[in-house]
C-alpha cells in the first residue's frame, strides 16, 4: 500500500515540477478553461493568476536557492507575504477601520503574482547566465 502513496505523490511532484518550470503554460490552460466555462475576460485573468502565483511561488524559491546557493528562499517568500498581508491589513484598518481578511488576502496574493512573475524572470535571466559561465 505505501509504494501506492508514495507513486501518486511522485506524480503529483513531477506534474507540479513540469508546470511550476513554465509558468505561463499552466496560466494559459487554466484561462481558457474559465473563459470557455464562464464566458468572462476578467474572471479568467483572476483565476489563471490564482492559480499560477501557487507554481510561481516554489519555482521562485528553488530559483533563488539555486542562483545564491542558500536554503532560504521558501522562508524568504513567506515573510514577505506576510509583510505585505500585515502593511494591507494596517491600511484596511486605518481606512474603514476594520480589516476584511478574505480581501486582504485575496490582494496580497494577486499582488504576489506580479511580484513573483518578475522574480521570476530576472532569476531565470541571472540562473542562465551563470550557469553559461
Amino acid at each position: 500500500m505505501g509504494t501506492v502513496i508514495g507513486w501518486i505523490v511522485d506524480i503529483f511532484i513531477q506534474i507540479y515540477a513540469v508546470l511550476a518550470i513554465a509558468p505561463a503554460i499552466p496560466f494559459a490552460i487554466v484561462w481558457i478553461a474559465v473563459y470557455l466555462y464562464k464566458k468572462e475576460k476578467k474572471l479568467a485573468t483572476k483565476r489563471a493568476m490564482d492559480v499560477t502565483t501557487a507554481l510561481l511561488i516554489g519555482v521562485v524559491a528553488v530559483l533563488y536557492d539555486d542562483v545564491f546557493q542558500s536554503t532560504f528562499g521558501i522562508y524568504l517568500l513567506i515573510l514577505l507575504f506576510l509583510l505585505g498581508f500585515g502593511l494591507l491589513g494596517n491600511m484596511q484598518q486605518r481606512a474603514k477601520g476594520k480589516v476584511d481578511l478574505r480581501r486582504t488576502a485575496r490582494a496580497v496574493w494577486r499582488l504576489g503574482f506580479m511580484g513573483l512573475s518578475a522574480a521570476y524572470v530576472l532569476l531565470m535571466a541571472v540562473g542562465l547566465v551563470q550557469n553559461l559561465w
